[in-house]
C-alpha cells in the first residue's frame, strides 16, 4: 500500500551497523510513504537516502566505560536536543536502532509524550540482566528482532514484537562462492584454508591473538598444507597482528589481509574466531567453525553469574543446541582449539551435516528484513491514525 500522507519518521542510529540498517529501512518505508520526511541521527548511509541528521552520528559512537564517562555531558545534551525537537514538532513514530543505553530512554520519553516508539535490534536481555524487560516494556510500542528466539522471549513477557529476520541473511547468497573468493585472495585453490579472526578491537586481539596463533602453530605441526589467513579490519589491527607475530617468533605461512573478512571466511574450510557477529557471518557462509574466547578472570566470574543461556555463539543459540564448539576461558588452550579445528578439517561427514543445518538456519533468517520491518512500523503508524 502506497500512502500520500506526509509522514515524519524519526530514526536514531548510533553506530555503523545501525546506519546500514537505517538506510535499508528508509528505502523500504519510502516505498510506502513517498512523501515521508526522515529525521534524527544517522550516518552517511542514511544521509545518502535523504535522511536529515540533527547531530553527526560519530558523536554517539562511544565504546567503553571510560570513554562514555568522558562524554557523558555531551550525550545528555544530545538527548535533550532530540527530545526538545521531537516534542516541539512531534514525528509520527520514533525508531531507535540498537544502542539501547542511549535510544531506549528517548523512546520511553517519546512514548510517554504520545509518540509511538519502536526499537530495532533487541538488546541481549534474553541472555543476561533479564529484568531490563520491564524497562523495555515501558519504552516501546513495538520491538523488532533479528532472531526468532528473541521474539519468543518478548512474547512470553507480553511485549509487542515482530521477528523481521537478519539483513545479512538477505545479502549473503545461500550458496557460498568458495572458489571465487580463493581466486580473489590469491590462495592456492587445492590446499585447505583456515581463516583466523581474533576480533576487530584492539583489546580482543590482545587477549586472543597470541592464543589463536599458538593454535595455528599446533595445527601446522600436524597439517603443514593448511593455509592460514587473518583478515584485519584496518591498518591499526594489521600492525598489531604483525607485531604480535614478531613478538611470538611464530614461523607460520601466514597471510594478512586488510578488511575483506567475509571474503576470507568464504575462501576458508574452517574458521577459528572470537564469539560475536562474525559467528553469524561464518554460519551464513556455511563454514565449520571453532569459537574461542577469554576475558579477565574477574570479568568472566561476574558475567558467568549473570548470563542465563547455555551458549554464546549465535549458531548454537539459533539452533538451541551445540552445533559448533565453544572453548571459553580455561578451555581455550592452543591444543584444544587446534584439535577442534583439525577435527573439522578432516571430518567430511560432520562438514556435510553442519552445512545442511546452517542452510536451514540461513533460510529461517532470510525474511526480507527491510521490508518486514517497514511493514510492522507502517502497521503501527496506521493503527494510531
Amino acid at each position: 500500500m502506497v500512502s500520500n500522507q506526509k509522514k515524519t519518521i524519526a530514526i536514531i542510529a548510533g553506530e555503523a551497523s545501525g546506519d546500514i540498517l537505517g538506510a535499508g529501512l528508509i528505502r523500504a518505508l519510502r516505498k510506502r510513504y513517498p512523501q515521508a520526511r526522515f529525521v534524527g541521527i544517522g550516518g552517511d548511509e542514511m544521509i545518502a537516502e535523504g535522511f536529515h541528521s540533527l547531530v553527526p552520528m560519530e558523536r554517539l559512537s562511544v565504546m567503553g566505560l571510560v570513554e562514555v564517562l568522558g562524554r557523558i555531558r555531551e550525550l545528555f545534551r544530545i538527548r535533550a536536543r532530540l527530545l526538545d525537537y521531537f516534542f516541539t514538532t512531534p514525528p509520527d513514530v520514533v525508531i531507535g536502532i540498537d544502542s539501547p543505553d542511549f535510544t531506549l530512554g528517548i523512546e520511553r520519553r517519546c512514548r510517554e509524550f504520545g509518540i509511538p516508539s519502536v526499537h530495532y535490534v533487541s538488546p541481549s536481555v534474553w541472555a543476561w540482566r533479564q529484568k531490563r524487560i520491564f524497562k523495555i516494556a515501558k519504552s516501546v510500542d513495538l520491538m523488532l528482532t533479528l532472531f526468532p528466539f528473541e521474539a519468543r522471549f518478548y512474547e512470553e513477557h507480553n511485549v509487542p514484537v515482530a521477528f523481521v529476520g537478519h539483513p545479512l541473511a538477505d545479502r549473503i547468497d545461500l550458496e557460498p562462492g568458495t572458489a571465487s573468493a580463493r581466486a580473489s585472495l590469491g590462495v592456492e585453490p587445492e590446499k585447505p584454508v583456515l581463516a583466523i579472526l581474533p576480533g576487530s578491537r584492539s583489546g580482543e586481539v590482545e587477549r586472543l591473538g597470541a592464543l589463536f596463533l599458538e593454535a595455528a602453530r599446533w595445527l601446522q605441526a600436524r597439517r603443514s598444507d593448511v593455509q592460514l589467513v587473518i583478515p584485519c579490519v584496518n591498518r591499526e589491527r594489521e600492525k598489531q597482528v604483525s607485531e604480535l607475530v614478531a613478538s611470538l617468533e611464530v614461523s607460520l605461512p601466514l597471510t594478512l589481509v586488510r578488511g575483506r573478512s567475509r571474503e576470507v571466511m568464504a575462501a576458508s574450510d574452517v574458521v577459528l574466531l572470537a564469539s560475536g557477529t562474525a559467528t553469524l557471518e561464518a554460519m551464513l557462509l556455511k563454514k565449520p567453525m571453532v569459537v574461542g574466547y577469554r576475558l579477565s578472570n574477574f570479568s568472566y566470574k561476574v558475567l558467568s553469574r549473570l548470563v542465563s543461556v547455555p551458549w554464546v555463539a549465535l549458531p548454537n543459540l539459533l539452533a538451541q543446541k551445540a552445533l559448533v564448539p565453544e572453548l571459553l576461558q580455561d578451555e581455550a588452550t592452543p591444543e584444544k582449539l587446534g584439535e577442534a579445528v583439525l577435527e573439522r578439517l578432516e571430518n567430511d561427514q560432520e562438514r556435510s551435516r553442519l552445512q545442511a543445518a546452517f542452510l536451514e538456519l540461513h533460510q529461517t533468517l532470510r525474511q526480507g528484513a527491510d521490508e518486514r520491518a517497514a511493514s510492522a512500523i507502517s502497521a503501527l503508524m496506521e493503527s494510531r491514525n
